[in-house]
Parts: C-alpha cells; sequence; structure tokens
C-alpha cells in the first residue's frame, strides 16, 4: 500500500493499461517488474528514466485530471503526480474545505515550469489559483499550457516576482485573500549538492540491478531555481516564515513542503516567535519516502 491520503486515487497500482490509452507514447517505457513485486503489479517503469516518469505523468495527468499537454522543457522539474496531489489533498482537509468545486483560492509560491499545483488544485477541487515564480522562462511556459485546458485555465493565472529576495511581497494585491499558500522549495544549496542528491537518488532507485547505460544525472530534472538556492531549503523557508508575518491577514494558512527534517524543528520555533497562533506539522508518506508540510496561522481558527 503507497500509505496516501485516503482521497487520493493513487492509492492502488497503476493501471497501465488505461495509462497508455490516454498516453500511447508511455508504452515504449513500459517493463517487467523485478520478480519480488510482480505479486503487486506485473509491469512498471524505470523510474530512474526521466523520459519515462515524464512520459506516466503526462498520462496520469491526462487520464485522471483531464490536464492535456504538460509540456516542459527538458531542464525543468518533472514533478511526481501522486504525491503532489497527496499535498493538495492534506491541504484542503486543513482549510476544512475536502469538498469539490469549493470557492477556495490559493497561492503556489514558485510554481515552476509545469504549475502543477494550481493545475491540480483547479482539476480536483475547483479553487481558484496563483502561480508566481521568479523565473520569467517558468512563467511563460505555465502561460503556454493553459489554453491547452480551457476547463481549468480560467481558474489559474499567473505572476511574475520581480525580486527574488520576496515572495509575497509584490505577488499579493493590496485587500486580496488567499485561503492558503503552498510551496515546494528548492531544498539544496547548491548545483553541487543538487547533484549529489540526485546521484543517490537514481542510486536507489537502480539498487539490486546494475545502473543502466547512460543513466541520467537528474532523473526529475530541475532548473537552478526549482532545486536549489543559497542556504537551501533552512534559509528559504526561515526567510518565508519572517515575511508571512506582513501578510498575516490577507493569508489563511501558510504552508510549505519540508524535505529535510532536521529542519522542522528549528522552523516551528521560528513561526511561533513570529506570532503564529497554530503550528502543524501534517506527516505524507509515499510508500517508503516520508515527508511533511508545515503549515501556519496567524489568525483564530475555530
Amino acid at each position: 500500500m503507497k500509505k496516501l491520503h485516503p482521497r487520493n486515487i493513487h492509492n492502488q497500482d497503476y493501471d497501465f493499461s488505461a495509462l497508455t490509452g490516454a498516453h500511447p507514447d508511455l508504452v515504449q517505457y513500459i517493463v517487467d517488474a523485478p520478480e519480488s513485486a510482480q505479486s503487486e503489479q506485473k509491469v512498471t517503469i524505470n523510474f530512474a528514466n526521466p523520459s519515462a516518469v515524464k512520459a506516466l505523468n503526462t498520462a496520469l495527468l491526462n487520464l485522471h485530471y483531464g490536464v492535456k499537454d504538460l509540456d516542459i522543457p527538458e531542464d525543468a522539474l518533472c514533478p511526481p503526480i501522486p504525491g503532489r496531489v497527496d499535498y493538495i489533498h492534506h491541504i484542503a482537509d486543513l482549510i476544512g474545505e475536502p469538498q469539490p468545486k469549493s470557492k477556495r483560492r490559493l497561492l503556489d509560491i514558485g510554481t515552476g515550469a509545469n504549475g502543477i499545483y494550481p493545475l491540480l488544485a483547479a482539476s480536483v477541487y475547483g479553487w481558484q489559483c496563483v502561480g508566481s515564480d521568479i523565473s520569467e522562462q517558468s512563467i511563460k511556459n505555465v502561460t503556454s499550457i493553459l489554453p491547452r485546458n480551457p476547463q481549468l485555465s480560467a481558474k489559474i493565472s499567473l505572476r511574475l516576482q520581480e525580486d527574488k529576495h520576496k515572495m509575497f511581497e509584490g505577488v499579493i494585491s493590496e485587500g486580496e485573500y488567499f485561503d492558503v499558500s503552498v510551496c515546494n522549495p528548492p531544498f539544496h544549496s547548491s548545483a553541487e549538492e543538487a547533484l549529489r542528491g540526485s546521484r543517490r537518488k537514481v542510486a536507489n532507485l537502480n539498487i539490486n540491478k546494475p545502473a543502466p547505460k547512460g543513466a541520467p544525472e537528474l532523473n526529475f530534472g530541475g532548473m537552478e531555481n526549482e532545486l536549489w538556492c543559497n542556504g537551501g531549503e533552512a534559509l528559504f523557508l526561515n526567510k518565508m516564515i519572517k515575511e508571512s508575518k506582513s501578510f498575516a491577514k490577507q493569508v489563511g494558512w501558510f504552508t510549505s513542503l519540508v524535505s529535510k527534517s532536521e529542519n522542522l524543528k528549528p522552523l516551528q520555533k521560528l513561526a511561533n516567535k513570529s506570532g503564529a497562533t497554530d503550528v502543524r506539522v501534517i506527516s505524507m508518506e509515499q510508500g517508503n519516502k516520508k515527508t511533511r508540510v508545515l503549515a501556519w496561522t496567524f489568525q483564530q481558527i475555530n
């Protein structure tokens, strides 16, 4: 069992027959599953192959979320859909709106070239979403995706953050309100650290079998601002928490993924010190991978 959120449709094994029907290009990447896993599923893909991961994500988005033609640059982050939508489901519980089509507003800090959180939140829950990013290239790429998805485009808008040292200032307008903000922060502090982390990931994906020839260094891709920044995840979220206080009345819940467990307690302490009225940690699991969401608010929660 994948241990995903109860409403996450990816709790079960992938239906590769339906997925290849939704995206025929996926067929070329399907391989026999290892014997140890065949009792659960007889076929799979090589998750160390970025082209295979991209094809699977395209099929999942097409089949389950009605998202068409999510074309991203070769060097951009290719997000694993089950984990991304898990975040959205947990956020829905946090803000008290697990029902679809509710009139909630979500702000995605660092939406990237894929705009995945606004796309999923708009598709699953019908929320109005704003995606922001410091990269003009990323904003342009998501802008090109929206016309191919007219059922979602009316629910999603994009904003360029012109000051790379700010997250909310310059994005949130005066008098504007969001029920929740989400973020998948760059967790490495340098390109070298990101490369080492990706090599470990590829090695883990190929454990007990020889690494494929020409194995990619970055199996899920990722541009500079998506994977690393000065100070890494800890400094990025430190800045976010401090700046969030200035927007205490304009965002109901501030949230972010926290990849490194050692960063969690210092960030919780900082949120409390900054005057948050409630600080929560939401645990998420997908197979053997564990992560968590840090959530804080400056408002009185009933």
